[in-house]
């Protein structure tokens, strides 16, 4: 029967000329959107402004603009204006229309591939005005050049009017207005955080310019306005606000090396962490590439060089490691090359070597400079690089330490922890728990067969205000790490992990959220792959048990209580139980609420912006206390429940 079936799918098939699909204009976008703006969803959906805004920039970093407007309109309408020279207009010699609607309707079509309207800029494949073009339901451009203003109307890729003089002009400069298409973008919702967050980069990148965001949607009308002069300086010290730093003095360098233009700035702060960015023509490389390593370089040689020469490193010591120089250590290196090669459209890594060989120049020179005419900022530096120096060694026998007494040797697992019976990570999970109580109602509530418990006695050690050797002394974290079998820092290796869900369960008290905010720390500075995995999670017990007669009723919010209550206002003999902590649930209660996977409520962990969240962690778990005043007098108003 299936072998007949096969022969008449064959019979029926054909594979001829009239069977090959030649897909034109910009119609493989619409077919495959996430190709070229590497997703749908949100982050897909506001790269079509920053594709629109990367146009204005490169007029700006060609020297003939320096204002860049962009309003958000009602609608989902979004308009991005610059003062540049405007796109062309005239027939374009190749495909007999205007260069403007060759532009906008043509893949890899643009002056960025001819070598003489930009000497940098960070469209390289030519695809992104027109790819906003093809993902938008309606465009409009308008075109200030030569004293006229031309204007013409798009749909989904393709020109639903023709170029039309409108009006005259005075100054030159090119405005588009888009609204992105439902039939691509389920949910078409800005995000002005993000687009402030963006543009505010923008503008530390690109010193001198002046860019405006202006948020019409509702009334009163919002406007924020972005300029610096000093350009990567004025953005490393952005970055370290709030922060206590190390030193005054912020390095600063810039030139330019066999063609290549390079910026970069530095400051070290009293952090153990270190934060790099890095960009090539305006565009954030978030994996790096080869500037970021050219700069890596330069700074670990140079500060070797400067302190064997004012003997901050005896002949005996060992070289600083790029770990040693980069602990506390807020960097930015920017380089604006003429013929970028970026790995993929989405532009996150650069691997142009010469870049390696531009950055390192200058920064080898410029920093040597700086260190020479700051001795004090540069003593300061030192120290702190040979104390993280000593501080690894004693980090990595703590280390082998732990891992000889751990289950990577093939020993015994912490003993406090009862594990599941199997050895699937997949399928697996680790429920960190508040004390032996509820360690012991969670033990007899769970599912033995996936789910293992690993109770914690008292708040462990706050991981912001210690390095990894001290860490390790911690009995709760060694436990933990063994538990979790991924080793930590140098050693970690996530494919060895034991469990793919870890949740934290703690009390709804103040000490809970306290043991709670402490493990997110430990967990986002030292097991934050686990975060981008998806792995880690917050249980949400109850907070009350409503009971009327024999039915049964759990509140996970106020919210919901008031809700269950409202609907039950006519009904007489309700019970509530408010809990404070897990032990006060018996098993069955445990399972029911927290545990069983068909009815308990997880909040999975995951990380919108790396370097906000550092800040965060940093204000809320560090030493300084007027920060963390100031943050908690500002957003305890917007508290809603303490128990999420």
């Amino acid at each position: 029967m299936a072998s007949k079936t096969i022969k008449r799918l064959k019979e029926e098939s054909t594979y001829a000329a009239k069977d090959i699909y030649v897909l034109e204009g910009l119609d493989p976008v619409r077919r495959r959107p996430g190709m070229y703006i590497g997703t749908t969803g949100s982050e897909g959906l506001h790269h079509l402004i920053w594709e629109v805004i990367d146009n204005g920039i490169d007029e700006c970093l060609a020297g003939y603009a320096n204002e860049i407007t962009l309003t958000l309109l009602a609608g989902n309408k979004i308009k991005a204006e610059d003062n540049g020279r405007g796109i062309p207009v005239e027939k374009h010699p190749q495909t007999k229309k205007s260069a403007l609607e060759t532009v906008m309707t043509t893949l890899h079509a643009g002056a960025k591939f001819g070598g003489k309207a930009y000497q940098v800029a960070g469209g390289l494949h030519g695809v992104g005005v027109s790819v906003v073009c093809a993902l938008s339901s309606w465009m409009r451009v308008e075109v200030c050049r030569g004293g006229v203003k031309y204007a013409q109307e798009y749909s989904k890729g393709k020109a639903k009017t023709k170029i039309k003089k409108v009006t005259t002009c005075k100054n030159s400069g090119t405005m588009v207005t888009f609204e992105p298409d439902p039939e691509i973008f389920k949910e078409i919702k800005w995000d002005l955080k993000k687009i402030l967050d963006h543009l505010r980069q923008q503008a530390y990148l690109t010193k001198g310019v002046k860019i405006k965001i202006i948020d019409r949607r509702e009334k009163p009308e919002r406007s924020y306005n972005f300029y610096f002069e000093g350009g990567l300086a004025s953005y490393v010290k952005y970055l370290s606000r709030g922060i206590t730093l190390r030193h005054p003095n912020i390095f600063y360098g810039s030139g330019e090396r066999n063609g290549i233009i390079v910026e970069v700035a530095l400051q070290y702060t009293e952090e153990y962490e270190c934060y790099e960015e890095s960009f090539a023509n305006n565009i954030c490389t978030g994996e790096g590439g080869t500037h970021l390593t050219g700069f890596r370089t330069a700074i670990t040689r140079t500060f070797n060089d400067y302190a064997r020469k004012n003997g901050l490193l005896k002949e005996s010591d060992e070289n600083l490691n790029g770990e040693d120089v980069r602990e506390g250590l807020t960097g930015v290196v920017s380089v604006k090359i003429r013929e970028p090669q970026f790995e993929g459209q989405t532009k996150a890594k650069l691997g142009n070597p010469e870049a390696k060989i531009a950055v390192e120049t200058l920064v080898s020179e410029t920093l040597s400079d700086f260190l020479e005419r700051n001795p004090q900022d540069a003593r300061s530096i030192l120290e702190k690089c040979v104390l993280s120096q000593r501080a690894r060694k004693a980090a990595k026998t703590a280390r082998e330490t732990v891992l000889r007494k751990g289950v990577l040797d093939g020993l015994a697992l912490p003993g406090k922890l009862a594990d599941c019976v199997s050895r699937k990570p997949e399928e697996s999970e680790l429920y960190i728990v508040e004390g032996e109580s509820a360690g012991g109602s969670s033990r007899q509530a769970r599912d033995r067969h996936f789910q293992a418990i690993l109770p914690l006695r008292g708040k462990i050690l706050n991981v912001e205000r210690a390095r990894l050797d001290k860490i390790l002394t911690s009995k709760e974290i060694k436990s933990l790490i063994i538990a979790l079998g991924t080793a930590v820092a140098e050693d970690f290796n996530i494919d060895k992990i034991r469990y793919h869900r870890i949740i934290i369960t703690c009390d709804a008290d103040t000490d809970g959220n306290h043991i709670r905010t402490l493990l997110l720390t430990l967990f986002y500075r030292y097991f934050k792959p686990l975060i981008e995995k998806g792995y880690l999670y917050i249980a949400q017990p109850p907070l009350y048990k409503i009971q009327i007669g024999k039915e049964i009723k759990y509140a996970y919010t106020e919210d919901q209580k008031a809700k269950i209550l409202k609907s039950l206002r006519k009904t007489s003999g309700i019970s509530i139980q408010r809990y404070k902590g897990l032990g006060e649930m018996n098993s069955e209660e445990l399972w029911e609420t927290t545990m069983n996977p068909e009815n308990r409520v997880l909040l999975q962990v995951n990380i919108e912006s790396a370097k906000e969240a550092d800040r965060i962690f940093d204000v809320l778990m560090g030493d300084e206390v007027l920060p963390r005043k100031k943050f908690i007098q500002a957003h305890a108003k917007k508290a809603r429940s303490l128990d999420i």
